[in-house]
């Protein structure tokens, strides 16, 4: 009784994220607001020429948006005095650049007033950091509309960089996402930055017996340990989440089979035949890893929630 009372909250989990789904076209301001693309493509250019960090800040922030009520901006909200909105929750305190999405909003505003949502407008920014990192570009279903609520304590939900592969693949599959969408989309840490706390645990006191996670290729570890000591008091202290992390290319794979990866979530996807399989295909394959990201992306961001279109991507009135 408990496993089937389980799976129907699975299922009508499921429901309520993809409930707008249908709504969802590529064409769908075309009449209304044709410039679109255009002014958030110009708001992400002039963001990334000044902050090299931007493509990675607003990919992770359209992921992070899209896994607790769908992709609903409801990741942009600001808390106000009777709630902690998503932004201040734990995993989302690192969140940057959403002066970016602002930007493009006020740009949309004097164009087609009352028009574009602030969902499709991170998710275009999403695409658009990509595509400008050197990465695939595609067309980007819209007619998301903006949700209500925002809840810190929500922000539990998203997967943490020490899951293993069974609790990442659960993760992904309430939201409807396969184990092939999961090998694809970590494919988005070849872009970014990682803070210590985010991989501590693989570098210091692993287990009982080892003080270092033994998957890890030891000079690797070693030049990590050295950057973020057991008991770090620098604030921004970290390592870059692949060699080449301003592009976006298929080196996260790569070194991910070299023993080279920074969390325990990218070293669980070589922890079973099929997501091992998956690696090492993207890894040879820049081709096989942009078609695969580009197809998870879209089934990622058509999980929909929203109900109105803010005029003002922080507040809702």
């Amino acid at each position: 009784m408990a496993a089937l009372v389980a799976l129907a909250f699975v299922f009508l989990f499921m429901f309520q994220l993809s409930s707008h789904v249908r709504a969802l076209s590529s064409n769908y301001y075309d009449h209304t607001c044709p410039q679109l693309e255009s002014i958030v493509a110009s708001a992400v250019k002039k963001a990334m020429s000044n902050d090299k960090t931007v493509p990675a800040a607003l990919l992770r922030m359209h992921f992070h948006d899209c896994f607790i009520r769908g992709c609903d901006a409801s990741v942009l909200l600001n808390s106000n005095g009777k709630n902690k909105a998503e932004k201040d929750g734990p995993p989302n305190i690192s969140l940057h650049a959403f002066y970016v999405i602002d930007h493009a909003k006020k740009a949309l505003e004097a164009s087609c007033p009352g028009t574009v949502s602030c969902a499709d407008i991170l998710a275009l920014a999403a695409r658009d950091a990509v595509a400008l990192s050197g990465g695939p570009t595609w067309n980007v279903p819209k007619g998301r509309k903006d949700g209500r609520i925002s809840l810190a304590t929500e922000t539990r939900q998203l997967p943490a960089p020490t899951f293993n592969i069974s609790q990442l693949q659960q993760n992904f599959a309430r939201r409807g996402l396969s184990i092939e969408d999961l090998v694809a989309l970590s494919g988005g840490h070849t872009l970014g930055f990682s803070h210590c706390s985010s991989f501590q645990n693989r570098i210091h006191s692993f287990n009982a017996t080892l003080e270092v996670d033994p998957t890890m290729q030891p000079s690797f570890a070693a030049r990590l340990r050295s950057v973020c000591p057991a008991h770090n008091k620098v604030k921004n202290a970290g390592s870059p989440l692949d060699s080449t992390n301003f592009v976006f290319d298929n080196a996260y794979y790569k070194l991910l089979l070299q023993g080279k990866s920074i969390f325990s979530s990218d070293q669980a996807l070589l922890t079973t035949p099929k997501s091992k399989a998956l690696v090492s295909k993207f890894a040879s394959s820049q081709k096989a890893f942009e078609k695969a990201f580009v197809d998870s992306m879209i089934k990622m961001s058509s999980l929909t929630g929203g109900q109105e279109i803010r005029l003002d991507c922080r507040v809702v009135r």
